[in-house]
């Protein structure tokens, strides 16, 4: 729960806070702009909620939150902001909602698919949650696990767990340490099924992937994501744990497919048409063969 004493004082007067426990996942600002900004390493309040919609918002925000860093000082329903997760994103492309701390905010996506064409597919893990397990229950449960990264992998053995979903992992990030069933080697793409190919992408982590799903939804972890100040596709220079060169040699394989969305871990969402998202790629390249 969000401390009224620890409310930081970039947040405007109101009803809705954020105190100095916000680790600046930016999963507020991402559900709920006209709401929170960045004031600078943390998130704040700067537009109180007027009408139902900004309020609903600010509660999925709230429950989203990966450290209850978002408080009320009155009593507001918050299942509310409990019920809309999954929120649908597109078609049949769900955002979680409840991200972790241990994935530092990062989000969660479920493909939702017949069983007769593979089943649904959990892209990286939320919170195991009881509200969001049930919701995905109802949804047709979790076939699979696409775990793009270390990093991001949260509760996953709970959701293998609840649902036997196999879980599919890069060795190079310790799949076998974790007990991984479906372990990918090397760096060549790989097909689970007529509508997922797995792209291995070294450079974020050793073992990073993305998932691209029916060529037009690419799922990419920390490796790129929509730069709303570049407005631009990006990667995160700072936040590259194994190598900038292994990162920036591994986008360039991204020229060799299309797709119209991004939908990563963290960073912002982005959509566009194929000739768009491809000159959009070929310019993150430049500018990160530039920043090598």
């Amino acid at each position: 729960m969000a401390n009224i004493a620890r409310r930081l004082p970039e947040n405007v007067s109101g009803d809705f806070f954020v105190d100095s426990t916000c680790i600046d996942c930016d999963a507020c600002r991402q559900i709920a702009p006209l709401i929170f900004r960045d004031h600078g390493d943390q998130s704040s309040v700067y537009h109180q909620p007027e009408t139902e919609e900004e309020t609903r918002l600010a509660l999925m925000s709230l429950v989203a939150c990966p450290t209850a860093s978002i408080g009320t000082t009155r009593k507001y329903d918050a299942r509310i902001g409990v019920d809309a997760f999954p929120t649908r994103v597109h078609e049949n492309i769900y955002f979680c909602g409840f991200t972790s701390e241990s994935s530092f905010g990062a989000w969660s996506y479920l493909i939702v698919r017949p069983n007769s064409e593979g089943g649904n597919v959990l892209v990286d893990s939320p919170r195991f949650t009881r509200p969001l397990v049930k919701k995905i229950e109802a949804m047709g449960g979790v076939r699979r696990m696409f775990l793009t990264h270390r990093d991001d992998i949260a509760d996953h053995a709970r959701f293998n767990e609840k649902f036997g979903a196999e879980r599919i992992m890069h060795a190079a990030d310790g799949a076998r340490r974790h007990g991984v069933e479906s372990i990918i080697e090397g760096e060549s793409a790989m097909r689970l099924d007529d509508e997922l190919l797995v792209i291995p992408v070294p450079g974020h982590t050793r073992g990073s992937m993305v998932l691209l799903y029916n060529n037009k939804y690419l799922f990419t972890g920390d490796h790129l994501a929509w730069s709303p100040p570049r407005e631009t596709l990006t990667a995160f220079r700072s936040a590259c744990w194994y190598s900038w060169p292994e990162l920036t040699r591994s986008m360039k394989k991204l020229l060799d497919y299309e797709f119209e969305w991004v939908l990563p871990g963290h960073g912002r969402i982005h959509r566009d048409t194929l000739s768009g998202m491809r000159s959009h790629l070929v310019h993150c390249i430049e500018w990160m063969k530039a920043t090598a």
